[in-house]
């Protein structure tokens, strides 16, 4: 007989089962895991313990309001103005679908309505958890949280949690911790995401090889909070913050919390891995199949100092060595000869460009090159004729001062007329000329943030009309220009999630692109995200963090397990240099589908002498694996005596594998057992080993 009060949702590989709660009216989970995990007692049933309050403060509950659940905290604050905050709902209804569910609370007396919506991604290994709040009543409603989910993950002993810690420079860096009880807590108020964490947390059982994540799909102010509960659980909480610390709902209005991302691998940490880069690959869709162009981008050739016959110069060497894409970063708009004025006047700069731009965008276009261009569409100088125009289009606070950020201030992109002004400004700069090719970037967060001549500024709810206007924008991209890449960035890695990179093409990790410092950000990165969306230059900036010299070679490989793109200043190279480089660049062209399509595995950790990422594509037969040496460069082998060796994943035991380059065959027992061999020294510390199944 089917239980009318328990729901499994499927994945590829997983199961997601919800009951209601014998005990209470709430949604509980009952099981997660691998498919046909639902069929036993529950992980989580807690009804024959002995607890000190009550049945709902030991439940594995789905999401609760306070009220119901007092002592332990809630997902959701809600009250009426000047009333008494708490939520008392009773189950209302259920209604399934295919791979759906939404599970309805009612509270009539304070006039709630409540869904608890989930859906399983096709083709991964992913549910998406979010909420709906409806104001049923006639009086306006004051939510002072309003989490996206509750979600529950059995322990038998410590937890162990992995998150992504860092700061400007030195973004996506793995850090664990062990919760054997507490609360810990992360998330960012500063309008984006934020360098210092990710929205992003895989948890385990201690050491047991299995992982759950989550992912915030999210773009503005964030929380996560993971709780060890007594009795065998971590209850992570996540959701949005609301900038002025509540949010309102109209009667009749209904409000759509952002999509949580639950997912599920018994491999590990590398295994999940793998299903959030299945997911992303989801989220980009038929945009998969168009080949990520090798850029050349002229920032750190000339920073501001943009002059036409320059910019020429480096696009016909970028050409030379393979470069299919020039990009022109920020300075090639007038007022902009440094990072004091020009924002917000998005008009190529006469004097840079004495022959017409138009004639310079052909002129690059000519040599084979597509055309790029950099912009900060959220940010406006205070000298820029737009901000003459439009004072009130910035955050600021009526009779406060309006404080600068790296000379600018930040356009309200929750207004309307602010959205449309940006949508046409892009428009004209795609459409004029033949740009294909957009880098969006966002270098401060919001200070005073208000807006001026505005009643009721705590009902403005300003962080998510901020995001909604940005997500608008991006929708709009997507659909006029479909054919532009876009590139998502902020100061770096500050605004990377699952909402951004549905709607980008890349993203930009770190300003941070020294070998080893980039090492470091692009292990943690691919934990989270997939290398299709992971731009990664080869510059000559020298390390930031981790000092040590490393080779052209090494900068190459590096860059070329995600997006290969180039920085340096190419006419101080040698023709030796960009010969290497030329040849480099070829061998990317052959192997990017392979990295940017294929199932990775990370082989051990950037402080291992011996690192590396290895890219399947088992239907090509084709593995490749890029192999890079952090140890010591002197020419002494790691382990005297033994040469150093990456353990390959995922191969076929009885099948052999050849490396064309170095004329050699494996069995694929070998490379799974004893690795795949390299001999390092201080003029090789980098190999790209390309293995073709026989």
């Amino acid at each position: 007989m089917t239980d009318t009060r328990r729901w499994t949702l499927r994945t590829e590989n997983t199961g997601y089962t919800v009951r209601l709660s014998p005990d209470g009216p709430w949604a509980e989970l009952d099981a997660w895991g691998p498919l046909g995990v639902e069929d036993g007692p529950s992980a989580l049933d807690w009804s024959h313990r002995t607890h000190f309050i009550t049945p709902a403060d030991a439940a594995p509950a789905e999401y609760v309001p306070h009220g119901l659940r007092p002592f332990t905290g809630a997902d959701l604050v809600a009250s009426r103005p000047g009333a008494e905050r708490g939520v008392w709902w009773e189950f209302a209804s259920a209604e399934e679908g295919d791979g759906t569910l939404r599970l309805a609370f009612a509270d009539d007396v304070l006039g709630l309505r409540t869904v608890l919506c989930y859906e399983s991604v096709p083709g991964t290994d992913v549910v998406l958890r979010w909420t709906e709040l409806t104001c049923t009543g006639d009086e306006e409603l004051r939510l002072e949280r309003v989490d996206s989910a509750g979600v529950n993950i059995p322990v038998t002993g410590t937890a162990r949690l992995t998150y992504l810690t860092g700061q400007w420079s030195q973004e996506f860096q793995r850090t664990q911790l062990d919760l054997p009880r507490g609360t810990f807590a992360m998330g960012s108020v500063q309008g984006v995401p934020g360098h210092a964490y990710a929205p992003w947390l895989a948890v385990q059982d201690g050491t047991a090889e299995a992982a759950y994540g989550l992912a915030l799909q999210w773009p503005g102010n964030w929380h996560m909070t993971a709780e060890a509960e007594p009795g065998g659980a971590v209850r992570v909480r996540a959701g949005r913050v609301p900038h002025e610390g509540a949010v309102f709902l109209a009667p009749g209005e209904t409000l759509a919390t952002p999509r949580l991302a639950c997912a599920f691998s018994p491999d590990g940490l590398d295994g999940l891995a793998r299903v959030w880069h299945r997911y992303e690959r989801h989220l980009t869709g038929e945009r998969l199949d168009r080949p990520r162009k090798v850029l050349y981008n002229s920032w750190e050739a000339t920073g501001f100092d943009v002059d036409a016959a320059e910019q020429l110069e480096l696009a016909k060497v970028a050409a030379d060595i393979g470069a299919e894409l020039f990009v022109v970063d920020d300075g090639w708009f007038t007022g902009r000869g440094d990072d004091t004025g020009g924002l917000g006047d998005w008009y190529p700069d006469p004097a840079a460009f004495p022959h017409g731009f138009g004639r310079f965008v052909d002129d690059v276009r000519a040599l084979g090159l597509d055309f790029g261009l950099w912009v900060e569409p959220e940010a406006v100088s205070p000298a820029s004729r737009l901000y003459a125009e439009h004072p009130e289009w910035v955050y600021r606070i009526d009779d406060r001062p309006a404080r600068l950020v790296r000379n600018q201030l930040l356009l309200d992109l929750g207004r309307a007329d602010v959205q449309d002004f940006v949508i046409a400004t892009l428009d004209r700069l795609l459409t004029e000329h033949p740009v294909s090719y957009l880098k969006w970037d966002m270098n401060r967060p919001p200070t005073e943030r208000g807006r001026p001549g505005t009643g009721h500024a705590d009902h403005l709810d300003l962080d998510a009309r901020h995001v909604a206007g940005y997500l608008r924008v991006l929708d709009h991209l997507r659909a006029a220009h479909p054919d532009v890449t876009v590139e998502g960035c902020a100061g770096g890695g500050g605004r990377i999630e699952h909402a951004t990179i549905a709607r980008t093409d890349v993203v930009w990790p770190s300003d941070n692109t020294a070998p080893l410092d980039r090492l470091a950000i692009q292990h943690g990165f691919l934990h989270a995200h997939a290398p299709h969306v992971m731009s990664s230059w080869v510059t000559d900036a020298p390390g930031v963090f981790d000092p040590r010299p490393r080779s052209l070679a090494f900068r190459f490989v590096n860059a070329m397990c995600g997006v290969l793109g180039i920085g340096a200043d190419l006419r101080a190279w040698t023709p030796e240099q960009r010969a290497e480089a030329a040849r480099w660049i070829a061998r990317y062209k052959d192997v990017r589908d392979v990295v940017h399509r294929g199932e990775v595995h990370l082989l051990g950790s950037p402080a291992d002498p011996t690192f590396g990422v290895q890219y399947d594509a088992p239907e090509a037969g084709r593995t490749v694996v890029a192999a890079l040496s952090t140890g010591r460069l002197d020419g002494a082998p790691l382990v005297p005596g033994r040469p150093a060796r990456l353990r390959l994943r995922g191969l076929q035991p009885t099948a052999r594998y050849r490396d064309a380059a170095a004329e050699r065959t494996y069995s694929g027992a070998h490379l799974l057992h004893h690795g795949l061999p390299f001999a390092w020294s201080a003029a090789h510390d980098a190999e790209l080993v390309v293995l073709t199944r026989l």
